[in-house]
C-alpha cells in the first residue's frame, strides 16, 4: 500500500480554538481523519505527526524518505524562517507538498515570504482543509506519472 505522511507544524495542534475565523472550527484531530479517510478510499494509508518543535519535524522529515511516497507539510511558522526544515526537505528524494489553511499573502507581510517553498513540490495556501486534499491528489497522480 502506498503511504504519505502529513506533518503538522507548531501551533497547529490549537485548530478549532487557535483564531478560529481564520483557521476555522474543526480540530486537529479532525483533519487526520478526515485524511485517513480520504486515504483508505484511495488505498493509501496516511499517517500523520504533529510537533511544535522544529528538530523533531526534522527527524520525521529525514526518516519519511525512505517510508513514503510524499508528505503533505504545513509547517506553520517555521515556513518563514527555518532554513532547517528547507534544507531538510531538500535532502531527501520524496516530493513535498506546502499547505497553508489561510491565505498567507493576505496576512501580515511576515507570512508572505516561504524558505521552504522552494524546495517543494508546490504550496497551496487559502484553501481551508481542503488544501490538504488537493495535495493529497497531486501527490497520488504525480505517482501514476500524471504531472
Amino acid at each position: 500500500m502506498k503511504k504519505i505522511l502529513v506533518v503538522n507544524g507548531p501551533n497547529l495542534n490549537r485548530l478549532g480554538v487557535r483564531e478560529p475565523g481564520i483557521y476555522g472550527m474543526q480540530t486537529l484531530a479532525d483533519l487526520e481523519h478526515r485524511m485517513q479517510e480520504l486515504g483508505r478510499g484511495h488505498g493509501v494509508e496516511i499517517d500523520c505527526f504533529q510537533s511544535n518543535h522544529e528538530g523533531a519535524i526534522i527527524d520525521r522529515i529525514h526518516q519519511a524518505d525512505t517510508l513514503y511516497e510524499g508528505i503533505i507539510l504545513n509547517p506553520g511558522a517555521f515556513t518563514h524562517y527555518s532554513y532547517a526544515i528547507r534544507d531538510a526537505i531538500a535532502s531527501i528524494s520524496i516530493p513535498v507538498i506546502e499547505v497553508h489553511i489561510s491565505n498567507v499573502h493576505a496576512r501580515e507581510e511576515f507570512r508572505h515570504h516561504s524558505v521552504t517553498a522552494p524546495v517543494t513540490k508546490g504550496q497551496i495556501v487559502g484553501l481551508g482543509l481542503y488544501g490538504y486534499e488537493l495535495a493529497f491528489f497531486a501527490l497520488i497522480n504525480e505517482k501514476k506519472g500524471e504531472k
